[in-house]
């Protein structure tokens, strides 16, 4: 994506380079280190491989992540500025997990009423 056609607005651009539920959690499987397709494909239950094709092709696109073909083997890593979304997305985790406990304790308490 090229500077200029970058939304104005900060929050914005974060939505518009990882908006996608699937590039979100691409990211986050990347966090813990470079990784084939198929344990990428493997590890994000419910991802076509046509879906994970295009995202990564994005992702690699928007510089967040570089692709590395040695033979036949293909690999994935994060780069710099992809790694930089690590606070982003354990937020995202921390915030999943409370969101979890908030809800399991409504339910325990409509049961008891």
């Amino acid at each position: 994506m090229e500077y200029k056609n970058l939304p104005k607005n900060p929050v914005a651009v974060t939505i518009s380079m990882i908006g996608c539920r699937w590039k979100v959690m691409i990211i986050s499987e990347l966090l813990n280190g470079t990784r084939r397709f198929s344990e990428i494909k493997k590890s994000l239950k419910g991802i076509t491989q046509k879906v994970l094709s295009a995202k990564l092709k994005e992702l690699e696109s928007d510089g967040i992540l570089y692709r590395e073909q040695t033979g036949t083997k293909v690999e994935y890593t994060l780069t710099d500025i992809g790694y930089s979304l690590r606070p982003v997305i354990v937020s995202f985790y921390d915030w999943g997990k409370d969101y979890k406990k908030y809800c399991k304790l409504l339910d325990t308490a409509k049961n008891k009423q």
